[in-house]
């Protein structure tokens, strides 16, 4: 029985992406026609944060800003894990996650974004909603699909006769150049038998 092991090359993902701006705005007008509309933005970068940091907590995700000017105001985000995986300080608007995170458990979390009067509890700007992706790292060693592949090929078969199919798996993001790649190497018996990159 050949033994076989998995070779794969190894990648990193960059950590942060530049991240275009996310908008989200609300026109408020009073009754009075002679008024101008007040325009409001939703300002920040698109969150990412890199899996299994390994740097200690918390982890810097980003920032919500808003453009309201109040020096009452506070940020609030809620949502997936809001308060708990992550925070925001009421003042600036960064946000932190206090736990390392594991894409291959989740991915992306959606949370929304607050700001109120902390005097009376307002809220200063309509609600947005926004998300937080997390970014693979090649972290995840291939893995055979099952833990024994019987093969067969009869005697005096013409060299390049086909004796069996094998098929590891990677948990890592496929759509991240090289993290999902799988190769195969025969490690013994190599003078008898080879096997290509499809198992």
């Amino acid at each position: 029985m050949s033994h076989l092991i998995l070779l794969f090359p190894l990648f990193l993902a960059p950590a942060f992406a530049d991240g275009g701006g996310q908008k989200s705005t609300q026109n408020l007008c009073s009754n009075d026609v002679s008024h101008k509309r007040q325009k409001r933005d939703w300002i920040w970068n698109q969150m990412h944060i890199k899996e299994e940091i390994d740097t200690p907590l918390p982890h810097h995700v980003g920032k919500i800003t808003s453009s309201v000017r109040n020096n009452n105001a506070k940020y609030i985000i809620e949502g997936e894990y809001a308060n708990t995986i992550f925070k925001v300080e009421e003042t600036s608007g960064d946000v932190y996650a206090f736990e390392r995170l594991d894409r291959e458990k989740k991915a992306e979390y959606e949370l929304t974004a607050l700001i109120i009067d902390r005097t009376n509890n307002r809220s200063l700007e309509r609600p947005s909603k926004f998300i937080i992706k997390v970014y693979d790292i090649n972290d995840n060693a291939p893995v055979f699909v099952q833990k024994v592949f019987n093969g067969s090929v009869p005697e005096m078969s013409p060299v390049g006769t086909s004796v069996t199919k094998v098929t590891a798996v990677d948990a890592d993001d496929p759509t991240v150049s090289g993290h999902a790649t799988v190769t195969y190497e025969v490690t013994k018996g190599g003078e008898y038998f080879t096997i290509d990159d499809s198992g």
